[in-house]
Parts: C-alpha cells; structure tokens; sequence
C-alpha cells in the first residue's frame, strides 16, 4: 500500500494524477505498488529522486549497479523493509545506512529503526527501480522465516501422529531457528553434540565449524527426540545410529536436510547436512575451471566412451562437479543412469537409484543392472572396490561414458589406486579419459580486504617463480560483520586436470609411480592443484594460508 504522504509528493511533481496514485493505494498492506508507478508515461523515476533530494535535503545515490552483500540486505526484518520503503545498504561499527524512494518515511524510520539497530540510521535516497532490484536480493531473516518452517513441521507431525504436548513450543521454535539460521548463513551441515555438562550446536560455513549456540542442558532431549521426528527417525531407538531425511520449505526455497544420529557416551549427536538445490551450480564455466582445464575436462566427458574419474576429500565438491557435468551431457538423445548414496539432488531426466545395501542394491549390483538398461552414460557415485572398478571398467570398454569419484590426494595418485585395486594396467590405459582433482579454498571477504605484506622468500617458499614474487600483491580479510570477523566469505574451487595422454599412457604400462606420472604430466601441461590455488592469490581471491593448507607442495 502506498503512503498518503507519498501520494502528495508525486502528485506535487505532476508525474502522475491523483486518480491513478489512489488506484495504486487500493493494495494490500505487505505489497510495495510504487514498483507500478514505473509503467507509467509521464513518470520519470530519476528526474523523482533528484527533485525530491533537493527539496528534503537527502543524498541522492545511484544504486544500479551497486553490488550489496545478501547478509547486509537481508539485516532488517522484510516487515519493516516494506513498512519503511528501507533496506540496508551499508553497516560500520556506529552506522547503518538505509536506501529508501520515499522521503516521508525518512523522519519516522530513522526514529524507530535507531532503536532497532540500536545505532545510528542513515537514509539516503535511490530510483524506485534501482530500490526494486536490491529488494528482490533480499533474503528473509531468521525470525521471518520461521513461520514458514512452523507449517511444514505441523505437517509433519500431524501425519507422524504427534501430541502437541509432546515437546513444547519453546523446543519447537529453537529447532525452527536453527534450521533458518543455518539456510541463511549457508551452512553445509549443522552438528548438534551432547557433552556431559553442556549441549553445544555448531554450523559448518565455508568449510569451518562455528558455535552458534549453548542451549539449556535441560532443552538437549526435547531437541534430539524433536529433529528425530521430523527425519522420520525412530525416538525410542538410541542404541544404534540412524539415519533420515527432513524436507522444509524455506522462504520459498526446497531444503533437504540428511540427519545422521550416533549414539555417544552423553547422548546421541545430530549432524545435519544440507542439500539446497537452489545453491546447485551446473554450469560448468562458474566452477571454477580455468579455461584450458575447463577446455580438457570437457574433451573428456564428451567422448562417446571412457571413464572420467573426480577425485578429493569429503565436502571438496565431488559431486557439482559431477552433476555439472551430468547436465551437460544430458540431452534428449542420451539414456543416462546414476547410482548415488544417497541421491542429493534431483536432475530432471536423468535416472537416479538410491544405493540400499540392506536390501542389496549395491554399486556393483546398480552398474550390472545399468548395463541392461541400454545405457549411454553413466555415474557411480565413488569406486571403493575391485568389484565396482572392474564393471566400470568394462562398461567404458564396452561404448559406455562413465563418470564416477575415488578419494586420493591428487590426480596422479587415482591411476595408482586403480592399480592397486588389481585393476589391470592396460585397462586403465584403455579406459581412462580425463582425471580431476579438486579442493575448496575459503574466499577473501571483499568488504573487508585488505593487501598485506608478504616477502618474496615467504612467496617463492609457497611456489611462486622468482621472477613473479617481486610483483604479486597478497590479500587478506580483516573481519567484519559481513563476515563474522573471519576474513572469508563464499569457497572457490581449485582444480587439477589430468589428461592421459600417449607419454602418461606409457608410464602406466610400466607400472610407474604416481610421482613419475605427475612430472609427465606437467609437461604435458598440467596444473597442479598448488599452481591453481596461487593463481587464486595472485586474482586476489583467497589467501596464501588458504592455498598451502588446501594443495601439497609440487617439490617432487
């Protein structure tokens, strides 16, 4: 709904009539029609904003391509952004500043969001569809959010047939919280940990554990039996672990959470771990790749047959890259089969099996059954065995295209796990298409960085050339709010792409160490995971600590 007060100014410009602005009033109390008033032909939105900073003195800033973090925008609750036409652009240690298109909001909101920030409120003035486009980027606050997880969980617990005396209300809103905190802070997991003599939750952001919160001892078997109900798990059970799945919608958003419980010396520990599909990256060129790595990874899944192996630790993004990858390859003219455990994410026209090995629906045997199924492409989700590498194997020897992981610590190592396995070398060599290798480096928070001094000798130690130490500038985060006073915000990916070539072929047939074949294959052109991670450095995307505690040394 519009303001009288706003009404008046725009009516005083002569950019639009009195009937039209009163036909735009009539909306509801939660809408902002302001937007519409920018259909109109007689309204200019610039020529607006500039009079009215003339008239009431306030700064006119041209907000289209300002680029404000989400956690900034998203600071002041969506009620009061729409009661007060006003959104968080910039927020220091004393001030936070607030772009608003309607000057009459300025003398109330700067009094009542003062005490809301409890610091001092700035507001500035912006076009209405400058103001329109930071709006959509706004992502509900915790407490906003937390109504819409309420409805969801009432659900659930209705068809679970749960008393609502059960657990109480207050139980019921910290575990509503923590689940909307973990979504906005864009947690990967959140571990919920019983100690003898506190009851801890922390969130796994950006790769990094992070209390969040020490709730009563008292609240620790309400919570527990609570996230147990809503993962279907069973609440009487706490011998021995379990495992379960909570689907939510969060501010809109589809969120899967994967709960695990194990039963401790205190009680059991919940981890949760987050599957958020609207954060999934398919698209291959926003990975990360540089572009001759992108340019050989994609050589290789897109021959007609073969194996392309991904390989990293847990949580190094095995699996974007993978589905990434998936849903390039996926066209109306290919079959493709996935056997994953779990399935993480659901890719429209692909089919995906959830491996059950209690009921004996393995790797191995999901690969057996793909190969009946008239296949063209396929992914395992990880080669652990003999078993499942000799069918891999033989599916991409036999006009298949095979995707899967194994957990090694560079490229060149997966060619002598494969060995090890008792895979044959020729096969190896006759099958191999592509390997990558891939790691997560925290980035720097571009709010808060900073260059810092880092000497050439501290430079060529972590692998830079001589010649390059003298001019590399090296930054750092600072901390700030934005941050939690880390320093990084968001993860970039840094990658190693293998591909065997005729001189990489030889050496596997002689059986050659995993050291031979990385120097082979640097020459043949290869970046290593610690060549990839100081380009990071050198773009000034991440940190030089980050890049030597995420790659090995390429001293060989």
């Amino acid at each position: 709904m519009i303001r009288k007060e706003f009404i008046d100014i725009v009516t005083n410009t002569g950019m639009a009539t009195l009937k039209e602005l009163r036909r735009l009033s009539m909306g509801k109390d939660d809408e902002i029609n302001e937007f519409e008033l920018l259909s109109m032909p007689y309204f200019d939105e610039n020529k607006f904003a500039k009079i009215c900073s003339e008239k009431y003195g306030i700064t006119f800033i041209d907000l289209r391509n300002a680029k404000v973090p989400t956690d900034t925008l998203s600071t002041l609750k969506k009620r009061l952004v729409i009661k007060f036409r006003a959104i968080p652009i910039q927020k220091t240690g004393t001030k936070v500043t607030l772009a608003t298109f309607d000057p009459s909001v300025v003398a109330e909101g700067t009094k009542e969001l003062s005490d809301v920030f409890k610091k001092q409120v700035e507001f500035i003035l912006t076009n209405i569809s400058s103001w329109r486009k930071l709006y959509t980027g706004i992502k509900d606050s915790v407490d906003d959010l937390i109504n819409n997880i309420q409805e969801v969980t009432a659900n659930t617990a209705q068809q679970e047939d749960i008393k609502a005396e059960d657990i109480s209300d207050d139980v019921v809103t910290f575990v509503n919280r923590l689940l909307a905190e973990a979504f906005i802070k864009k947690a990967s997991d959140i571990h919920v940990e019983p100690y003898e003599k506190i009851f801890r939750v922390r969130l796994r952001v950006d790769g990094n554990l992070v209390e969040v919160a020490q709730p009563p001892k008292t609240m620790m078997a309400s919570v527990l039996s609570r996230l147990k109900i809503m993962a279907q798990m069973d609440i009487s059970e706490k011998r021995k672990p379990q495992d379960g799945r909570i689907k939510l919608m969060i501010g809109g958003n589809p969120i899967d959470y994967r709960v695990s419980s194990l039963p401790t010396l205190f009680g059991e520990k919940i981890v949760l771990r987050l599957l958020d599909s609207t954060n999934l990256q398919l698209d291959m060129t926003k990975l990360g790749f540089e572009p001759k790595q992108l340019e050989v990874f994609k050589e290789g899944i897109h021959r007609p047959y073969g194996m392309c192996l991904v390989t990293g630790p847990t949580g190094s993004g095995k699996t974007t890259t993978l589905y990434s990858a998936i849903a390039d390859l996926n066209t109306p003219d290919n079959n493709i089969s996935t056997a994953e455990d779990p399935v993480e994410f659901n890719l429209e026209g692909i089919n995906q099996v959830n491996v059950k090995k209690e009921v004996g629906l393995t790797f191995a045997t999901a690969l057996k059954a793909f190969l009946r199924q008239d296949p063209d492409i396929i992914m395992v989700g990880e080669i652990r065995d003999l078993e499942v590498g000799e069918i891999a194997v033989e599916a991409a020897l036999t006009g298949h295209l095979v995707l899967s992981t194994l957990h090694t610590n560079d490229a060149p190592a997966t060619i002598t796990r494969l060995l090890n396995m008792g895979i044959e070398p020729f096969l190896v060599v006759a099958a191999l298409n592509v390997i990558v290798a891939q790691r997560l480096c925290r980035k720097i928070c571009i709010n808060c960085r900073e260059e810092r001094k880092a000497t050439p000798d501290e430079l060529i130690a972590c692998g830079f050339a001589p010649a390059s130490a003298e001019k590399i500038k090296v930054y750092q985060g600072k901390g700030c709010e934005i941050c939690n006073n880390t320093g990084y915000k968001g993860r970039v990916a840094i990658y190693e792409v293998l591909s065997v070539t005729p001189k990489v072929r030889e050496l596997i047939l002689r059986n050659a160490s995993s050291d031979d074949i990385k120097r082979q294959a640097i020459r043949d052109g290869m970046k290593t995971l610690r060549m990839c991670a100081l380009t990071k450095v050198a773009q000034g995307l991440t940190t030089l600590e980050e890049a030597v505690s995420n790659s090995a040394s390429d001293q060989l």
